[in-house]
């Protein structure tokens, strides 16, 4: 045998001695301290990981049981978001996000009555309880919309404009240009998806055949279909933005956890940036079908 493949011989040997102490000493490991991958959930996509609602299976005006998480994943109990913690425990009272009435334009609109407007713990604008004939339901509160107001919606769409008053639900193809919404709707028969943080409204800026243009708070513009319904005017509790904690201790009523109190340096890279604004996004007129999901059933799923 040459030297070369004698020390081929010898180096080999070498690794496979080295391979099977690193196995032998892996083997002598605890296992709580081998490493082992948790798939975290995402922040964001609708979870706060703040609290969950329990819900009834049926709509209902009584306030409804609330757990709070702390930012913990309520599957795992393990800890997803650091910032969130303690609070004052609040009853959830159920919104009922579809405004409905009557599609016929020779029919009168439907009108209901303001009983009460009331802070809402779970919420940053105001709550209003609606009643009409023996049906009561919460809805969000506008700027000036008080007891014993009364509120009006339609469905349908006339051939000239309606002049809405504050509070009133009209499709955005019956509203004219400038008008002040909230609580839009994304498909036709959805509901309220768009617009619901205290203080905050949208403009209808442009209509073009059966498309209107929406501009939300952020700026940004939606293309929505004609037979979208809003709510007009602007979110009640508009001070919610500008009026400050006063101290920590508030803060921790709101379940926020205390930050770092360390002095930060300031620097450029936060700064103010230019940017173009966003172009207009358009939604189709129907809400796409849900994807199916397809689960095999293997060892590696456990």
């Amino acid at each position: 045998m040459s030297t070369a493949g004698l020390a081929r011989q010898l180096f080999s040997q070498q690794i496979s001695n080295l391979a099977g102490l690193s196995r032998s000493v892996l083997s002598q490991v605890p296992r709580r301290n081998r490493w082992k991958l948790v798939q975290l959930p995402e922040i964001g996509n609708g979870k706060s990981f703040r609290r969950v609602v329990h819900y009834e299976d049926k709509y209902t005006v009584k306030p409804l049981k609330v757990t709070n998480l702390a930012g913990r994943d309520p599957v795992t109990g393990r800890v997803v978001v650091k910032g969130l913690g303690g609070g004052i425990k609040h009853k959830f009272h159920w919104i009922s996000w579809i405004r409905d009435g009557p599609k016929d334009i020779d029919e009168p609109p439907k009108e209901e009555r303001i009983l009460d407007v009331f802070k809402d713990g779970c919420r940053t604008s105001y709550v209003a309880l609606v009643g009409s004939g023996r049906e009561l339901k919460y809805i969000l509160a506008t700027e000036n919309m008080k007891p014993g107001d009364v509120i009006r919606t339609h469905q349908g769409i006339p051939r000239n404009l309606v002049r809405p008053s504050e509070g009133d639900a009209y499709p955005l193809g019956a509203l004219p240009v400038g008008t002040r919404v909230n609580c839009v709707e994304k498909y036709p028969g959805l509901g309220g998806f768009l617009i619901h943080a205290a203080g905050t409204f949208g403009t209808v800026v442009v209509r073009e055949k059966d498309r209107v243009v929406v501009q939300v708070p952020s700026k940004k513009k939606f293309s929505l279909h004609e037979t979208c319904m809003a709510t007009v005017g602007r979110l009640s509790n508009v001070e919610h933005d500008s009026t400050p904690l006063g101290s920590p201790q508030k803060n921790r009523e709101l379940g926020n956890r205390p930050r770092s109190g360390l002095w930060q340096r300031k620097t450029g890279r936060f700064g103010r940036k230019i940017r173009p604004p966003p172009r207009v996004k358009r939604i189709g007129d129907a809400k796409p079908p849900e994807p199916t999901v397809v689960t095999f059933n293997s060892l590696l799923n456990d």
